[in-house]
């Protein structure tokens, strides 16, 4: 038997370019010799579909596609994850289902069990959790299919579940368990991913075929790297990141164990491949093509710009330098040799003229009080106006510069650093931007050196420096991640060496600034905790005192 795996970048609710995909997958798996092609979790609909599937045009829509693929099946079988309607009037309206068709028939459905609702994760809003489970027969073999999270509690060991899927479907005797997942990337997944495949074919010594999608949906980005695994748990074939594949495997070969391919797992190159796809889906979904976004001659709006050239090309990226009294001379000519070493074009509007314009109409409520952070946000804000108004007449998405380290704290300026359609580094930390940064340069200078080796500064009044506000990025960054990756309480955090009166700084900077983080824009997620859908925080709540 030979087994497809199909690995798409599928668009949320694009039926019809969904369903080409499948057809243009299914004929390349015949020229392969496949007998069955596998597709991803929700491959139809696009994951995750969120409240989409409370529309009932939409579930008939997906419905009448199936039966469209029904049409394509005579010569080879095919896997895919659609949304199903459960015939019972109690529980929810769907269920989360892998399909086997075959000879224009559906020959089997089975539905998820296990009904993640952590991080980015919500399906058991939408979904009815499965209680039965069976096998299909093909070509003289069992196959057990799974949807994604049924995998992840290898003999009920997963705290957050009662159910092992596949303890409960080992009784039927399958030869292959098949699993159609949409599971999004972060830095470390990769490697917790080739794991939870390996334990399953060693637990039940059976082969594993498993299929993720591949591409970015707002901020939610899939890397890919579909895994075949012979019995025992030894990996066959981790397949690429980040791109589209259709792969057949011949299952004598995967149960002989006859190969050992995996990729490289290097973090910051998995973080700059995933950011160039974010911002690539991000617009080619949406219809755009071109980006705007503010030149500093700083790090991050450097690498910002740096990686949106890569996903739409320089010429399509503008920058605006829009220096004021208080920009050094070498950030305009660090944001000009950036905008000439990537080929964009770039403006420079000064902003002191508007700066003194706003310093004079409000000079008589102001009276005489002492220049502080207000005037820092007219700066500010003057830039985002700029940059929205170029954004409207000319129809180019506003790309946002804040990292995580300063999303984290506050460190930003309402309708001003923060505008922007999409966040590019807020969920990269300040020192992963630097290490970003070198990672762009490593065949040729396309960062200046100068942006990376200056001293962080927001250029907001005379002589400032990031360190004259915030503690040195390398300390930040350690705490910021014990608390929003780790969830670590205050008391934790200081019991592992931290200062405390730092830590109870940081933290409290963390939850008062809860409401700016609300009004920005998505943030490409690439860690397994990103400020957004995934994290869920009450604005005025009072952890800290």
């Amino acid at each position: 038997m030979r087994i497809c795996l199909a690995q798409l970048n599928y668009h949320i609710g694009n039926f019809e370019s969904n369903f080409q995909k499948m057809l243009d997958a299914i004929h390349e798996a015949k020229l392969q010799k496949a007998d069955i092609v596998v597709f991803g979790e929700l491959a139809l609909t696009g994951y995750p579909p969120r409240d989409f599937l409370e529309f009932e045009d939409f579930i008939q829509r997906s419905e009448e596609y199936i039966q469209k693929l029904l049409a394509h099946t005579a010569d080879v079988a095919v896997v895919l994850g659609a949304p199903s309607i459960n015939p019972v009037p109690e529980g929810k309206d769907l269920y989360n289902s892998a399909y086997f068709l075959h000879e224009g028939k559906i020959q089997f459905v089975q539905h998820k069990t296990l009904l993640p609702t952590y991080d980015i994760f919500d399906e058991y809003r939408y979904f009815e959790p499965n209680h039965s489970f069976g096998v299909v027969s093909f070509k003289g073999k069992k196959i057990a299919l799974t949807v994604c999270e049924d995998i992840w509690n290898i003999g009920n060991e997963n705290p957050l579940y009662v159910t092992c899927p596949m303890d409960e479907i080992m009784p039927l005797g399958p030869d292959i368990i098949i699993n159609v997942s949409a599971s999004p990337f972060d830095h470390n997944h990769a490697n917790e991913r080739l794991s939870i495949v390996s334990q399953n074919a060693k637990r039940y010594n059976l082969p594993v075929f498993y299929v993720n999608h591949v591409g970015a949906q707002t901020e939610v980005i899939f890397d890919g790297g579909s895994v075949v695994s012979s019995p025992g748990g030894r990996i066959f074939k981790e397949m690429v990141y980040f791109e589209e594949a259709i792969e057949t495997f011949e299952l004598d070969d995967v149960v002989a164990g006859s190969q050992n391919i995996e990729q490289e797992k290097n973090k910051i190159a998995l973080i700059h491949d995933a950011i160039v796809l974010g911002i690539k889906d991000y617009f080619k979904k949406l219809g755009f093509t071109k980006a705007i976004l503010g030149l500093s001659g700083g790090i991050d709006s450097a690498v910002t710009c740096a990686l949106a050239a890569r996903a739409l090309g320089g010429e399509n990226v503008m920058g605006m330098l829009m220096p004021s009294q208080f920009s050094s001379g070498h950030s305009v000519d660090d944001a000009r040799a950036l905008a000439e070493n990537i080929g964009m074009p770039y403006h420079i509007v000064t902003i002191q003229e508007l700066f003194d314009s706003f310093e004079s109409k409000l000079k008589p409520m102001f009276k005489d009080l002492p220049f502080n952070v207000t005037e820092e946000n007219i700066q500010a804000r003057c830039r985002g106006v700029l940059l929205m108004a170029m954004s409207n007449k000319f129809g180019h998405i506003l790309l946002n510069t804040s990292n995580k380290s300063e999303m984290a704290v506050g460190y930003g300026t309402l309708y001003g650093d923060l505008c922007g359609g999409l966040s590019v580094l807020g969920d990269v930390y300040k020192m992963d931007v630097f290490a970003l940064a070198k990672y762009i340069n490593k065949d040729g200078e396309v960062i200046p050196l100068n942006s990376i080796e200056k001293p962080p500064s927001a250029e907001l009044r005379p002589n400032q420096k990031d360190s004259d506000s915030l503690p040195d990025y390398a300390v930040l960054d350690k705490i910021l991640k014990l608390y929003i990756e780790d969830r670590k309480g205050p008391k934790e955090i200081i019991a592992l060496g931290h200062e405390a009166a730092l830590v109870k700084r940081i933290l409290r900077l963390v939850n008062i600034n809860e409401f700016k983080r609300y009004q920005t824009a998505p943030a490409l997620r690439v860690s397994n905790k990103a400020f957004g859908m995934g994290r869920r925080m009450p604005i005025v709540g009072k952890y800290l005192s």
